[in-house]
């Protein structure tokens, strides 16, 4: 009986934080609190910080102009009103120097990164805005703590705030690999259009990498496509969400994207 009770009054403080965090309305259910989303994303980006050979990340000093776009890129956004946790999160950036790897990923709590893969295949700015946007909206609204409350459940979320460090470990583990769901990635298309619809950017640019997907000669999409919803249809998502709100932005800024991203 008394452990049935601890556990209900410990359910109730998760609930308390989690789920009824005034900042939390409308993100679904999620037993993580804010702090804790910054907490595992420390941890992710110490584990990623701490293998170079298969994280090597750019050295900001000898791409500087590179490392001034992409930051100028997420200032707008950040700045833009749209995003939730702009304040409350760290939306650090760092490039990592990989040509082979599509892709680019923001763990909970803002670490941000971009793949020279996907930089050197973009066209221009606002693609790359587009790209950035669709992840932070992935952090904005919390949708990794959002699934792993679905993973792992209460009894996990009590051990890692009792302190059990191997059980944070598997966790944090778990979030490097995360795939986010369908019904996430929509949300995310979406959040990244909002995001850039009151800047001076194309706020469907998002769907210029879709576009290339969809015309590329390759027989095969990105493996971390496979899973996600089709590419046709985002495209949709990222124009449709764009008449729907009336954004009028149209930078692009192809010649000098091109012009940077040739130096990497």
């Amino acid at each position: 009986m008394r452990k049935a009770l601890y556990f209900l009054f410990a359910l109730a403080i998760l609930l308390g934080c989690g789920v009824l965090n005034k900042k939390n309305k409308g993100k679904g259910m999620n037993l993580f609190t804010v702090q804790q989303d910054k907490q595992l994303g420390a941890q992710v980006a110490a584990e990623i910080d701490g293998n170079p050979a298969q994280y090597p990340i750019l050295d900001s000093a000898s791409n500087v102009e590179a490392y001034q776009m992409i930051y100028r890129v997420r200032d707008a956004i950040l700045n833009s009103g749209e995003v939730d946790f702009k304040d409350d999160f760290t939306w650090r950036l760092r490039i990592i120097n990989d040509d082979n790897t599509l892709n680019a990923f923001c763990t909970p709590g803002g670490y941000i990164y971009v793949y020279t893969g996907i930089l050197k295949y973009l066209d221009n700015e606002a693609q790359l805005a587009g790209v950035m946007g669709h992840e932070i909206a992935h952090a904005d609204q919390r949708h990794s703590t959002r699934q792993m409350t679905k993973m792992f459940g209460v009894q996990v979320l009590l051990d890692i705030l009792a302190g059990n460090s191997a059980m944070l470990k598997e966790v944090t583990s778990a979030l490097v690999g995360l795939r986010n769901s369908r019904a996430h990635e929509k949300e995310a298309d979406e959040f990244s259009v909002k995001y850039l619809c009151p800047t001076p950017y194309d706020a469907a640019g998002g769907a210029g990498f879709f576009e290339k997907i969809n015309n590329s000669d390759a027989q095969r999409p990105p493996e971390f496509l496979s899973t996600h919803p089709d590419p046709g249809k985002r495209i949709e998502t990222f124009y449709n969400t764009k008449t729907v709100l009336g954004c009028t932005g149209s930078k692009t800024s192809e010649s000098e994207y091109k012009r940077i991203v040739n130096r990497l």
